[in-house]
Order: C-alpha cells, then structure tokens, then sequence
C-alpha cells in the first residue's frame, strides 16, 4: 500500500476555477494569503472555456470585447506572480470544521487540505462530463479515453502520432479536432457526431471544413457502439454505427469525448450550509455563508439584490477576500492599499524587487 499523500496547508482553499475563482484566487493571493485552487475540470476557465471559449464578452470593464478564452486567459496571467497551488481534474467531496475553526477538505483522489478559509466559487455546480456507456470502455479513462481534455500544447502533445477519434459536434469538440488535425505529422483526426449538423461560430466551422476537404479530419455521422482494448488493456479499435444501420471499426489509440457537461451541485449539498433554491445564502457584507469560515461568490450564490453577472462576481471576491483576511491575520489590519501606490502589493505581483 503506498504511503498518504502529504496534507497540504493553506491559508485559503478555492474550489472553483472560473472566472470568479481565479479572480478570488488573485485579491487572496494579492492580500498575502496562501491560496490551493481545486477545480473538477481539468483546466481552468470554467464556463467560460468549456461553453463561450470563442463568443464575446462585451461587459468586462475596461476591455471592450475579450472572447471567453481570453478573458481565462488575462486572469491567469494575473494571477501568475502569486503562485497558488493547482489541483485540477478533482473534485472535492468532504469539508469538516474542526474545534480550532480550520477545515480538513478531502477530494475523491484523496489528496486533503488543512485550510483556514474555504471560497467556494463553483458556478452553478461542479461540470461533469456526460461519460459515454458502451461496451469495452472499463479501464480506459486517463490513459486511452478522455473527456474534455486541455486545449493547451502540452496537453496536445501528449496526443502526437496517435491515431485518435473526437466524439461530439459543438465548439468543445471542434476545436480540440482543429487543433489536433493541424498538428505537424499527425495522423488524420477521425470526428464523430451523430448527425452531419455541426455547431460552432464561424471561423471554427470553416477551419473544420477546410480540414476536412484535405483529409486532415475524417468526418462520420455515426455513434459508437463498442470498444475493444488488446491484451495489455490498450485500446485498439472501436465500432461505430452508420445512419443506415451498419457497422463500421476504427483502428485507434485515444477516445476524446466531449459531448457536454451537466452542473452538479455534488457535495455542496451535504456540507450543511443554508440554502435558498439550490443556492449558497451568504452575508452580501463579507460573503460568508451560514458556516463561520466558509465564503462563496458567483452564480452559487443568492442574496437580496444578486445579479449572475462576471462583474458582480469579481465584487463579491474582493469582499469575501478582505473578509477573510481579517479573521486569518487580525494583527495586519490598517488601510487599504492599492495597486497604484502599494510597494508592498507591487513586490507581491512581481512588479518591485
């Protein structure tokens, strides 16, 4: 049996990696607190990535229009100087308060936290994917199959020279199939849907198309209907079946699946915190739900007045943020500081040494 993983100790733990996550994570990190971000994606961005990558955003202030991905990506870049731990791909299952106020958080791979505070940014829930069900999948997840794997070059990379099926027909799906195809040296990407109607914005349907027109992606208006894996549990072909019925088998090394994502409230609900209409209640003063120490900001929460807005959400991390900060570090209360004037904030992103 191999030894526990160490606890991991932090000022604040965020679960939530969109963009109210980020930013929660940023005006923590920002305050000098220690920040873990725990995500059940498997990378950041949230909604933003996974459903509006590349529609516009028209009402972030100061940018006058930024598609979702950018708007992940400024945030990341933001946060970068403040170094927070990362743990995506993971969701968290257990929260438990302790006599001295801290919290022990567990997640379902058992890595476990020891924080002070806890930001739950989750959106409307933790996403999951929807998993496919078909005969000979068992085992595969992680190594041959995947859903909605990064779209970052290192996680593309780890798909080169592989012979490799896209099952899904919106933007997720599309451009995770462009990105691939266009890869040097790779073979033709093979994508399937269950109908010939594709839907993405307009540049990225004309990238499919023009992939398809030089075999770089090989369409099929098919489903899948079984997998087969060799004797060391590598998968090696799959069958699909045709609108008229038949099958037909693909050689394969690796299944991408992305055909959607359901929010799922999940463990939230168990953790005994107040709640309205499947929403967090949370003091709109410092953002603090019914649990001392536990702070939540975004689409999860409802007060008098909440609006499901990006903005408001970036609000409503400041505050639960200096909340917080002042129950953790009671002695470094004083004035505000700023951005613009603050050596201390400046050294904190990188900009004074």
């Amino acid at each position: 049996m191999s030894p526990a993983a160490p606890i991991v100790q932090t000022d604040a733990l965020v679960i939530g990696a969109g963009p109210v996550g980020l930013f929660q994570a940023f005006q923590l990190g920002l305050l000098g607190l220690s920040v873990q971000i725990v995500d059940a994606l498997p990378q950041a961005g949230g909604q933003c990535v996974e459903l509006y990558a590349d529609k516009p955003i028209l009402d972030i202030p100061g940018l006058v229009e930024c598609s979702g991905r950018e708007l992940i990506e400024r945030l990341l870049a933001q946060l970068a100087p403040l170094a927070p731990g990362w743990h995506l791909g993971q969701e968290v299952t257990r929260l438990t308060r302790r006599d001295d106020g801290r919290f022990d958080v567990a997640c379902a791979d058992g890595t476990a936290f020891d924080a002070g505070a806890v930001f739950v940014c989750a959106g409307v829930g933790a996403f999951q994917p929807r998993r496919l069900k078909v005969p000979g999948l068992d085992g595969l997840e992680g190594r041959h199959l995947h859903y909605h794997p990064g779209t970052d070059a290192a996680t593309l990379a780890r798909f080169a020279g592989r012979r490799v099926l896209v099952i899904g027909g919106d933007e997720a799906a599309l451009s995770r199939a462009a990105a691939m195809a266009e890869r040097d040296g790779q073979p033709p990407v093979q994508l399937m849907h269950r109908r010939d109607v594709l839907q993405a914005e307009a540049p990225l349907l004309a990238r499919i198309d023009a992939l398809r027109q030089t075999g770089r992606i090989v369409f099929h208006a098919a489903q899948l209907a079984a997998a087969r894996q060799d004797a060391a549990g590598r998968l090696r072909q799959v069958d699909i079946t045709q609108p008229d019925g038949s099958l037909c088998t693909l050689d394969l090394d690796a299944l991408i699946v992305c055909q959607g994502l359901s929010p799922r409230l999940g463990p939230i609900a168990d953790w005994g915190l107040a709640m309205e209409r499947k929403l967090l209640s949370v003091d709109p003063a410092t953002f603090e739900t019914s649990q001392p120490g536990i702070h939540a900001a975004g689409d999860i929460v409802s007060y008098p007045g909440k609006k499901k807005l990006i903005l408001c959400g970036f609000h409503e991390a400041t505050l639960a943020a200096h909340a917080a900060h002042e129950r953790l570090r009671p002695d470094e209360r004083g004035p505000l500081l700023y951005t613009s004037s603050s050596t201390l904030l400046q050294q904190r992103l990188g900009r004074r040494t």
